[in-house]
């Protein structure tokens, strides 16, 4: 009985121990998110910085992670002077992002699969303005980086402002629903 006891233990360590969880802190600072935004007359492009990020892994795969986006560092890189703050300046009010009442959005990997070498499918949640639904993408991981491409429709975050989804006869002064975020993550 004594012996069966010691085996069962031994047992049980070597599971838990087998599966457990590591996790990997993305370094915020050397990871980039480039924004992109387009209405009918052109686009706007920009930076927005990462608060931090964890990525957890489990038998040396992603399975897990949550980021944190710091919304009061939005900037755009595609004007200067006058015009480049009238831009950051209504896409930081409550037209857009309300980043005084939401300073932050949150990604978390709900779902990690490995569809090759490098390559994962992911199910998470976002949240942006408080408001959070459900996004999948792809991610590419290479080394001690990853990068995806994130496609958001900001009109299921009660982003209206120039939307054709709620107002009519916008004419070309609207903006289109979805925008782009290209993320490059070291880690």
């Amino acid at each position: 009985m004594k012996k069966k006891m010691i085996t069962l233990a031994l047992v049980l360590v070597a599971t838990l121990t087998w599966s457990q969880s590591t996790i990997t802190k993305v370094d915020a600072e050397k990871s980039k998110i480039h924004w992109l935004a387009k209405k009918v007359t052109g686009q706007h492009e920009g930076f927005i910085q990462l608060a931090d990020g964890e990525l957890v892994m489990e038998n040396d795969q992603i399975a897990g992670g949550t980021f944190t986006v710091n919304m009061q560092s939005l900037y755009a890189t595609d004007l200067t002077g006058e015009y480049k703050d009238k831009l950051e300046g209504h896409l930081k009010s409550d037209d857009f992002f309300g980043v005084e009442k939401f300073p932050t959005a949150t990604l978390s990997i709900t779902k990690s699969e490995m569809k090759m070498k490098n390559h994962y499918a992911m199910e998470a949640n976002l949240t942006i303005k408080g408001i959070t639904n459900p996004v999948l993408f792809e991610m590419h991981v290479e080394g001690n980086t990853g990068s995806t491409k994130l496609v958001v429709d900001r009109s299921k975050y009660d982003i209206r402002y120039g939307s054709n989804s709620f107002f009519d006869n916008l004419g070309d002064k609207a903006i289109y629903d979805e925008f782009e975020l290209e993320i490059n993550l070291v880690f």
